[in-house]
């Protein structure tokens, strides 16, 4: 794999190479001097209009993590073994792109999470089920006594890896779904470019 030298610290695409969705974790807490980084990495998250709708809440209690880890019919049950859960919500009455805001700052923390050895995984809540008759985001406004007008975009699980994935290999990227200067070409990859049929 292509190794950028860098000086010490690590570049963000090496971070984006290694990171991967880590569904297990071993039972360990996170520090408080992690703990303040990934905040900090939360709040420094650029916003449209630096309107800043988005707010957080840390969970780390382990039995408020087992709650959460119910918020979906699928998909959320390995939040129990986290060491960290970060809702991440918005008030929507503060910007129109409250989506688009707490996804930056949702895919910001993982990447910082990464930079410290942590994993990490995105469990998503926006538009997803708790049963036949409740939302997620209803199921979680419940529980954390979240007012009305914060939506949760997301609930970001973090904690030590208790399982490792090798990075996907370049070779494996889909290159394919770059055009360049126009959608009839294709990036060219290392390859001639091949005019899109």
């Amino acid at each position: 794999m292509e190794h950028i030298p860098s000086h010490g610290g690590q570049y963000m695409i090496d971070l984006l190479r290694k990171r991967r969705s880590i569904r297990k974790y071993a039972g360990k807490s996170v520090d408080k001097k992690s703990l303040g980084l990934l905040i900090e990495a939360l709040l420094r998250a650029p916003s449209s209009r630096n309107s800043k709708p988005w707010e957080f809440i840390i969970i780390d209690e382990p039995e408020l993590l087992s709650q959460l880890s119910e918020a979906k019919e699928h998909g959320s049950q390995f939040l129990r073994g986290a060491a960290l859960g970060i809702v991440v919500c918005a008030d929507s009455t503060k910007s129109d792109v409250w989506v688009e805001d707490c996804s930056i700052a949702s895919i910001l923390v993982q990447m910082v999470a990464q930079s410290l050895g942590l994993g990490s995984c995105w469990i998503q809540i926006r538009k997803r089920k708790h049963n036949g008759k409740k939302t997620s985001e209803q199921y979680i406004q419940t529980i954390l006594g979240l007012p009305k007008h914060l939506k949760v975009e997301t609930i970001m699980s973090i904690g030590h890896p208790a399982e490792t994935k090798k990075p996907v290999a370049k070779r494996a990227l889909e290159y394919d779904r770059v055009r360049y200067n126009h959608y009839s070409v294709q990036y060219p990859s290392g390859k001639k470019k091949q005019p899109v049929k």
